[in-house]
């Protein structure tokens, strides 16, 4: 561990922001996961009504800055894909 004080706050502060941003990583892959189980089911509201939830939880993890917005524009392509083939 280090000596500095300050750095000493650092690791604490970095050791809980790595701990929030684990927890959201958990929390999109866990929307898609429920999307994807909808599309499968082929309940349309089902997936429509997943399909909300898992855009806002992406769009959420780029204004946090935990995932990159480009890699939230493919996220959300795909499930719109899959989304629009139900129908």
């Amino acid at each position: 561990m280090a000596n500095i004080k300050s750095v000493k706050k650092d690791v604490i502060r970095s050791r809980a922001n790595r701990e929030k941003n684990r927890i959201a990583k958990s929390v999109l892959r866990t929307s898609l996961k429920k999307f994807n189980a909808a599309v499968e089911s082929g309940d349309k509201a089902q997936a429509t009504a997943a399909y909300t939830a898992a855009v806002k939880t992406i769009d959420m993890s780029v204004t946090r800055g935990i995932i990159h917005k480009n890699n939230a524009a493919r996220k959300k392509s795909s499930i719109t894909l899959k989304l629009n083939a139900m129908a």
